[in-house]
């Protein structure tokens, strides 16, 4: 680096901002802000779905921000490849699929002396040519990062390299639930949040079929989905929940900004899913000291110990879901033991502080013998 000491860092994700992918980079970004050995940029591949009100938000932020064309992949790696001969980075950080495949020829192409690869999910959609391509960058790659262990495995069984092969679990901003005290479980509505896109990804109707079995058995539940998305699968959710009787239980929110303030008026988070990487939405559920459920799958599977801090219930099972929900609405004190668990191991382990010191410091180990070059 010329003329400074601190390293240059660009990270590199998709503009569709419904990812945690994203929500990962933008905070790395603001965290290094505040930083003396990080400078930081934030590129966001440009979608047509990006939203105008976000990346206003970021430059009144004063987030370092920039976008490149994503209607084709040559498009996307040239833009960055000019951005990076103008920035000079001494790390290139591409986050998520396939962002991470044309960030790391742009990397390559514009002589970046560092590249890493952030997965941050245990279910992508590799084809045969992709898989291909991520294991020859691999190899010129310093540093491929899992959002968590069981991402780490992940990668490690499509063939990455073990000596290179890390994992940096994803942290949340503990702040927001700071108040979590203040809000005593036995005040709080019986109700249940989950904060999820609609995609097929999520399991949305596990839960309203956990809700309406439930109903069945004499328990009537409120239920809200915090999330955007696509209609062709918010649709038949909502036409689900009519056939069951419980429309009247059910708010499909959409895209809010007071995440924190529900899971804090309510008992219940639940994060019905078919994969994760790290689930961001269910470590928060936990801060607020909610009783939390989820279904055990890898990325779940690590953030819970079933009947310690939440309960893991198969996925896509429906009676698993409700059974385990109706044992707590039984049992409010085990409901809020299980609870202040979750928030004990939420604030010990799960916050965005220890994230970014992770982060910062392979940064750093990275460039350092750059650094006066």
């Amino acid at each position: 680096m010329a003329n400074t000491t601190r390293i240059r860092v660009l990270h590199f994700v998709t503009g569709g901002f419904s990812g945690g992918a994203t929500q990962v980079a933008i905070q790395l970004v603001k965290a290094a802000q505040a930083s003396e050995r990080i400078e930081p940029l934030l590129v966001l591949r440009k979608k047509s779905r990006t939203p105008a009100t976000r990346l206003h938000e970021l430059e009144q932020q004063g987030v370092p921000l920039h976008l490149v064309p994503g209607w084709s992949h040559w498009a996307t790696i040239h833009a960055l490849v000019k951005l990076c001969r103008q920035f000079h980075p001494d790390v290139l950080v591409a986050h998520g699929f396939s962002e991470h495949l044309w960030g790391r020829y742009a990397g390559l192409l514009a002589k970046v002396p560092h590249l890493v690869h952030v997965e941050h999910n245990t279910r992508e959609r590799y084809s045969r040519w992709r898989l291909a391509q991520t294991r020859w960058l691999a190899h010129r790659t310093d540093r491929i990062v899992g959002c968590s262990e069981g991402v780490r495995q992940v990668l490690l069984a499509m063939g990455m390299p073990e000596d290179r092969t890390i994992a940096i679990p994803n942290g949340i901003q503990l702040d927001a639930f700071a108040d979590a005290p203040s809000h005593p479980y036995s005040s709080r509505i019986p109700g249940i949040v989950m904060v999820a896109r609609f995609s097929k990804q999520k399991d949305h109707a596990t839960v309203l079929r956990a809700v309406g079995l439930l109903k069945a058995r004499g328990f009537r539940v409120p239920l809200q989905f915090a999330g955007g998305g696509k209609a062709v699968h918010r649709a038949p959710l909502e036409r689900l929940a009519r056939e069951l009787g419980i429309e009247d239980q059910v708010e499909f929110l959409g895209v809010v900004r007071d995440v924190p303030q529900r899971l804090l008026q309510h008992q219940f988070c639940v994060l019905g899913t078919h994969y994760e990487g790290m689930p961001l939405a269910l470590l928060e559920g936990m801060a607020a000291a909610c009783a939390v459920i989820g279904s055990a799958v890898p990325g779940v599977r690590e953030v819970l110990e079933d009947g310690v801090d939440g309960r893991l219930v198969a996925e896509a099972d429906p009676a698993a879901m409700a059974d385990a929900l109706e044992s707590l609405l039984r049992d409010p004190a085990q409901a809020h033991v299980m609870a202040s668990n979750a928030r004990r191991v939420a604030l010990e382990r799960h916050g965005r502080a220890l994230m970014n010191q992770r982060y910062e410091d392979l940064f750093v180990a990275l460039a350092m013998p750059f650094a006066g070059a």
